[in-house]
């Protein structure tokens, strides 16, 4: 049986979970006061230390989630160390999570590109001006940087840094959380199988 998306998945499931996604993510975009792009990202080190983090969900579709950032910054070196990631949207408006789990790949260059150029051009300057995650002695040193960084780029198209890319998490499985009264929650998991999606059911 094949989902909206192309993807095979058991007849038993009364969804595809990515075009559930797309729906419950459409409704969170009207429901949802502040960013519901918003998403915790949660990686770890190579010795299985283990870091979290709001970033904003860039794009995603069939292939997988897609987020930006300084490759050499907290983030960017524990998901060059350890591909595995984890994804949470809490949509406090809605009464919904959604958990998403898999591994990681570097968005190719003319997509990071693209995303770049769509950026608001302080914004660009500023990813040039910031050295993400290394220590910093004063907030003044940083607005130094980057006055210096717009006197650098004025009157031209600011590139994207060398250091600054996109990744993609692939999902391998998809857990969507419903609230319910008295903390009987709802919660159904979509595992990836070698044929699509397997779906069941988890004790709140």
């Amino acid at each position: 049986m094949q989902g909206k998306h192309g993807r095979a998945y058991s007849k038993a499931m009364a969804d595809d979970p990515l075009a559930l996604f797309d729906a419950w993510f459409a409704e969170a975009r009207a429901a949802e006061p502040n960013d519901p792009e918003a998403m915790a990202l949660a990686t770890a080190d190579a010795g299985g230390r283990p870091s979290v983090r709001i970033v904003l969900l860039k794009g995603h579709g069939p292939q997988g989630f897609d987020f930006y950032t300084n490759l050499d910054s907290r983030k960017g070196a524990e998901l060059a160390a350890n591909r595995q990631a984890s994804l949470l949207f809490h949509w406090k408006s809605l009464r919904r999570q959604v958990r998403i789990e898999g591994a990681v790949e570097l968005l190719p260059d003319a997509e990071a590109d693209a995303y770049f150029a769509s950026r608001a051009r302080d914004s660009q300057i500023g990813a040039w001006a910031s050295d993400q995650s290394r220590p910093l002695d004063r907030r003044e040193t940083f607005e130094q940087r980057f006055a210096a960084m717009q006197q650098r780029f004025a009157g031209q198209d600011v590139p994207r840094p060398p250091r600054w890319g996109g990744f993609r998490l692939k999902p391998a499985a998809i857990e969507f959380w419903t609230d319910r009264p008295h903390r009987l929650h709802e919660r159904r998991l979509f595992t990836r199988t070698a044929g699509g999606w397997d779906e069941g059911l988890l004790y709140p």
